[in-house]
């Protein structure tokens, strides 16, 4: 056998495996993305192809588009259990209410009290955005049985019921500050220190929302937490 020859189908050999770890490692770092590679067109639309048919991928784009559809199904039944808005209620109401929901914050409320209509404000705020939560308020001059009962006495009250439980309550504004110029995002964080909201993502927020109704507050310094 020529010498020469072998030389050459060796060397081909040789070139043959480099070339096809070569290719290997292109594939693997194609699928890490660690690596952009410099290609055509024309070859990125093959490998997007390649890759649409990757089962790994096609498992995770399915759980994806379920998990979103539970979330919408979630929201639906919520919004029709009465959550993402502040809705006024009966005291026939009352107990459907707050038993048809987990987590429940109730709003007892004189519609003469002006610290009344400060709290009415913040809590119709995070109505909307706190949907997990329904959040109701319940004039307390109509309803002398469920004040008796949970034993409010001092307007406004807010009542925290978990699985229909009384399990906390805000009276007045002594959890902010005993102020009225407290700001939603006070109120918010007291509620979430009770465990009856969650901490959502930073946003922009209004100055309302982080600083109070300042231009309301000058003209009710005297105005004091109202009592049934």
């Amino acid at each position: 056998m020529d010498p020469d020859a072998v030389k050459s189908t060796l060397q081909n050999l040789a070139f043959g495996n480099v070339m096809a770890a070569a290719a290997r490692n292109y594939q693997k770092e194609l699928l890490s993305g660690d690596k952009a590679p410099a290609s055509s067109s024309a070859d990125q639309e093959v490998d997007l192809d390649e890759l649409m048919d990757d089962p790994e991928l096609e498992k995770l784009h399915a759980d994806r588009i379920a998990a979103l559809k539970r979330e919408a199904e979630k929201r639906e039944a919520l919004k029709r259990q009465g959550h993402g808005e502040y809705r006024e209620i009966t005291e026939g109401d009352f107990l459907g209410e707050v038993t048809g929901s987990e987590k429940v914050v109730c709003h007892f409320y004189h519609r003469e009290f002006y610290r009344c209509k400060i709290m009415d404000k913040h809590l119709k705020t995070l109505a909307l955005k706190h949907d997990d939560t329904k959040f109701v308020r319940l004039d307390a001059e109509n309803a002398p049985f469920f004040v008796t009962k949970l034993g409010v006495k001092t307007l406004p009250c807010v009542i925290i019921f978990r699985k229909g439980v009384a399990v906390d309550r805000l009276i007045g504004f002594i959890d902010m500050g005993g102020k009225d110029d407290f700001s939603t995002r006070a109120l918010e964080v007291v509620l979430i220190k009770k465990g009856i909201i969650s901490e959502k993502e930073e946003e922009d927020e209004d100055d309302d929302y982080l600083e109070g109704g300042r231009r309301t507050v000058r003209s009710s310094l005297n105005h004091d937490s109202d009592s049934d």
